[in-house]
């Protein structure tokens, strides 16, 4: 099932861009995390590579803790724009302040391993991300958090918090992952050229990490979303590949 028209009112760019959540392989149940499991067995994971489901369960309870029977607006920076994996009514335009969208967090398992570990894109203190807000309706909030949650708390990286955005159509309060600080896969003080090298050279199960950062790249100008740190990064670790 596609999503309405009505979806992309405000951002006509992400018509026909964005992967309805009835066939994301990000939408999935406990039972996915038995393949994982696995995966982490034969790739020598850290033992610590996701967090518990009672604890997350607990975690989604505190944070959505009188929300669950109204809307609920969520920011995405980076894949939840264009594979948010849950039910969505309305995408607008946002802006969060004192956040930027950085290749801050190690990454051992998938686009990289622990050997030659990669990195993955977070939202770390600093300047700010020009990104999107989708909102969730009040009657399906608490199935759909329930997806949200098992794809965005894995493995406890995040810090769930409410902040207000900025959008055309004026403010609203929503939900944003933000980087665990104390999570001890936060990378906070690589250079360009380490954070460069690190992406133009890992690779894991499921390929490069470049490309990764290849796709949200292209993602961000499909959609006009600007930002130089991300063209910059992808510029220097395309040529470190060369």
């Amino acid at each position: 099932m596609s999503f309405d028209d009505h979806v992309f009112r405000h951002t006509p760019a992400l018509r026909g861009k964005v992967t309805p959540p009835s066939i994301s392989e990000m939408r999935f149940g406990l039972e996915r995390f038995d393949e994982f499991e696995e995966q982490a067995i034969a790739e020598g994971w850290p033992a610590d590579w996701r967090m518990d489901h009672d604890e997350r369960e607990a975690n989604r309870q505190e944070i959505l803790f009188g929300r669950m029977d109204q809307d609920l607006w969520v920011f995405g920076y980076g894949s939840l724009i264009w594979d948010p994996a849950v039910e969505v009514v309305e995408y607008r335009y946002g802006s969060l302040p004192g956040w930027r969208r950085s290749f801050c967090m190690w990454l051992e398992g998938g686009r990289g391993s622990p050997q030659q570990p990669g990195l993955m894109a977070a939202l770390d203190s600093g300047g700010h991300c020009d990104g999107v807000v989708l909102r969730i309706p009040a009657e399906i909030v608490d199935r759909e958090t329930g997806f949200m949650w098992r794809r965005e708390m894995f493995s406890g990286t995040y810090c769930p918090e409410f902040r207000q955005i900025s959008t055309p159509q004026g403010p609203v309060d929503a939900l944003v992952f933000l980087m665990n600080c104390d999570n001890r896969r936060y990378a906070p003080d690589l250079s360009e050229e380490q954070a460069a090298r690190m992406i133009a050279l890992a690779e894991g199960r499921l390929g490069p990490n470049f490309e990764y950062l290849d796709s949200m790249v292209r993602h961000l100008d499909e959609l006009g979303i600007e930002d130089a740190d991300m063209r910059r990064l992808h510029a220097r670790a395309k040529a470190l590949r060369g």
